[in-house]
């Protein structure tokens, strides 16, 4: 079986488990912009929790990027290093309003999915994760996220060797894959569910995973040193 042969039928194998799903995220793509940033590291009740409070405090974007950074802060407090996150809102705000006149990016959905890429990334706290995340969810681009989760479960699997970057492995993926925006938001939500539920970090349940016949790491006997996973804290 080829690397594309394995990742085709793991996409396949984790689609009959959690089934099909349209492309669903927020309605607002600001909104799904600046959640993902609160979204880094932490959970998604925390995320929500932060954005609503910020958002009820200081109600348009203008009084988010000019708000005291002490009270922005406090504000997005439940997400995990606020102290990192509010910055960077701050700083994104600033280069967008100044350059668009207005906190609103709908005009990417008329760029390519190249240039939209391009224009994101270079926005202060922007990376190819918050970059593909919103231009999959909001837009419908054919890019893939590949997160913590999906990171280690591919990897694990076999269909990116034990060394590849979490960078690499996008491309990798991304190639192995149709360049469908349904199929590359369902192989990234299966394989993030799969390692939030099944293929976690330090105890994978490997007994109940429907990838393990197919599974390099439980082949090797759990020993195969990767990249994408953490050792443990002692």
């Amino acid at each position: 079986m080829t690397l594309v042969e394995k990742t085709l039928l793991a996409h396949q194998l984790l689609n009959d488990q959690y089934g099909i799903q349209a492309i669903y995220g927020y309605k607002d793509p600001m909104h799904e912009l600046v959640g993902t940033i609160l979204s880094h590291r932490t959970t998604h009740d925390n995320e929500v929790t932060a954005y609503r409070t910020m958002r009820e405090r200081f109600p348009t974007w203008e009084a988010v990027r000019d708000a005291p950074l002490p009270d922005l802060i406090d504000a997005i407090k439940t997400a995990n290093y606020p102290e990192v996150k509010a910055p960077y809102i701050q700083q994104l705000l600033t280069v967008l309003i100044a350059e668009r006149g207005e906190a609103n990016i709908d005009f990417l959905a008329d760029l390519s999915t190249e240039e939209a890429m391009q224009w994101l990334n270079r926005l202060p706290g922007i990376g190819p994760k918050t970059s593909t995340l919103l231009l999959l969810f909001s837009f419908h681009k054919p890019v893939l996220p590949v997160d913590t989760h999906v990171y280690r479960v591919t990897q694990r699997i076999g269909v990116i060797g034990p060394k590849v970057s979490a960078g690499k492995a996008h491309d990798l993926l991304l190639a192995a894959l149709p360049a469908d925006a349904v199929e590359l938001f369902n192989f990234h939500k299966h394989f993030y569910w799969h390692g939030q539920r099944t293929c976690t970090w330090y105890t994978p349940k490997c007994s109940e995973c429907v990838l393990a016949p197919h599974c390099d790491y439980l082949k090797s006997g759990k020993t195969l040193i990767l990249s994408s996973t953490p050792s443990r804290k002692k």
